[in-house]
């Protein structure tokens, strides 16, 4: 049994054998029917989604199995120990996707979970988007050799599990992130990718988009406490350090790198609008891709 927490579980053996799977399955859906027939998949959420959400109850549909949501707030998993809840809910699926606030609760989960547990998103780590976003990387490129990528934002979860995948695939991973998300910080993590060579912090987005064949963006502000009262002054603080960063046709100058967002968008924020629905933008390419990539990637666990 293995379970994805992070995405540096995984070698790069098994990334590229996940990705040209999502891409086969993509091409060729009917192939794939009965891939997961029968098998049940619990969808334990405490933050909200869109993608996730869909795109896991669509793959697994599509593969002949069922999902079944569960809200944690409406489930006794919010009154009880996460240890005894999952021996009992493990015992009535065949894999578990959460979707939750602490990555110290995904771990929990994992520990005590009878299957595999995937982790859909947390405060750390959000290694299905990583996925989706090297699959769409590949689609493009056709190759991850000598691909440099920019991540321009908060260093958060997206950024924590882009830097995993870049570092497993040998892409160039060039951050401009200003802010620092502190729970998301993980400085194992960073100091092996900054031995590794493949990682590099750059101070100035003219640099790193002069570098770029693909400039990647997201959400400044976490999305749970969006229009939370409480998290009004930090979210206006962001907002004053990260405007000079939006990603803008004028901060290109010229240049042409695929623009790429894990969504949800606020246009006028972290990406000019224009760019969203621009001939270079491949952000619904990337959002589709989490479908398919999470189709292989339970066939995946699911064959552990």
């Amino acid at each position: 049994m293995i379970h994805l927490l992070s995405l540096k579980e995984f070698s790069r053996d098994t990334i590229l054998s996940i990705i040209k799977q999502g891409i086969e399955m993509k091409k060729n859906p009917e192939l794939f029917y009965n891939a997961a027939e029968r098998k049940g998949l619990l969808m334990l959420f405490q933050k909200t989604s869109t993608r996730t959400n869909l795109s896991f109850q669509s793959g697994i549909n599509q593969m002949g199995g069922y999902p079944v949501v569960m809200d944690w707030d409406a489930s006794n998993f919010s009154i009880s120990p996460i240890q005894y809840e999952a021996q009992y809910a493990s015992r009535n699926c065949d894999v578990i996707m959460a979707r939750l606030k602490k990555h110290s609760d995904v771990l929990e989960l994992a520990k005590y979970s009878k299957v595999p547990v995937i982790n859909g998103c947390c405060d750390k780590y959000h290694p299905c988007q990583a996925l989706a976003d090297m699959m769409t990387i590949y689609e493009v490129a056709g190759t991850f050799a000598g691909i440099t990528l920019t991540y321009v934002g908060i260093h958060n979860n997206v950024a924590n599990s882009l830097v995993a995948g870049c570092v497993a695939l040998g892409i160039k991973l060039l951050l401009v992130t200003p802010i620092i998300n502190t729970p998301s910080w993980d400085e194992e993590l960073m100091l092996t990718a900054y031995q590794s060579g493949y990682v590099e912090k750059v101070d100035h987005l003219s640099e790193a988009i002069s570098r770029s064949d693909f400039v990647y963006t997201d959400t400044w502000i976490d999305m749970e406490f969006y229009y939370e009262s409480h998290y009004e002054e930090e979210k206006n603080r962001r907002m004053e350090q990260m405007l000079p960063y939006q990603l803008s046709r004028a901060k290109l100058s010229g240049y042409s790198p695929y623009i790429m967002h894990d969504m949800p968008i606020h246009p006028g924020f972290e990406i000019e609008e224009e760019l969203v629905q621009s001939e270079r933008s491949i952000i619904y390419q990337q959002a589709e891709n989490r479908m398919h990539v999470q189709k292989a990637l339970l066939m995946y666990v699911l064959q552990q």
